[in-house]
């Protein structure tokens, strides 16, 4: 099996994402969610995304963003990858020139297959707890035994992961990669940098 991945999301400041690249990070997620303790301003994602070295993918996570809004974002900020969070359609994720990822919010009853499927165009989904009214970072699991198995697209595990229970995840669910924001944070949006580090080290430990 290859190694999962990783990416550490809800970045504020640029010592907390050189400190996850260093721990061994994949990939670094910013927040433009206005609603979000964790969101960041195009000034402040453009300085920390400056910091980076190379091969370190930048994500951007939107909920529900217009089109003009999203636009204006990606105009400013060099985004590889989108994060839909929201109630996005998929043709609400297309046409951006850019690969995305679909967040999903998973409850009991959900036909996870069929909205992998429906989101065709995905570069992956990302599998997150439902919490009503929430469209993440609620810092909670949800049941990993309702992933069903042999999903048509890769999938990035969210919700409530820490060091301690990440290596169980993958163990159980096998995913292309795992998504943190709350699990290694000291406060909303300011990070925990040995939290990162016990956090990538159980990762890159899992089998």
């Amino acid at each position: 099996m290859s190694a999962v991945r990783s990416k550490i999301c809800g970045i504020t400041r640029i010592e907390d994402a050189l400190a996850a690249v260093d721990a061994g990070a994949d990939a670094i997620g910013f927040v433009f969610y206005a609603k979000s303790p964790r969101a960041v301003s195009v000034q402040q994602a453009r300085a920390i995304i400056a910091a980076l070295p190379p091969f370190v993918t930048t994500v951007g996570l939107f909920v529900n963003a217009s089109r003009c809004e999203l636009g204006e974002i990606l105009d400013a900020v060099p985004l590889d990858l989108l994060q839909f969070h929201g109630d996005e359609t998929p043709a609400d994720c297309e046409g951006y020139h850019r690969p995305y990822i679909k967040a999903l919010r998973v409850k009991a009853g959900d036909d996870i297959a069929a909205s992998c499927k429906a989101y065709a165009g995905a570069s992956g989904i990302l599998l997150d707890t439902y919490v009503e009214g929430v469209p993440g970072g609620t810092g909670e699991a949800f049941d990993w035994s309702l992933i069903p198995e042999g999903l048509s697209k890769p999938i990035i595990l969210a919700g409530g992961l820490t060091a301690t229970n990440v290596a169980g995840a993958i163990a159980q669910v096998h995913p292309y990669a795992v998504d943190v924001s709350g699990g290694v944070e000291q406060s909303k949006g300011i990070k925990d940098h040995a939290k990162i580090r016990a956090f990538i080290q159980a990762v890159h430990s899992s089998k």
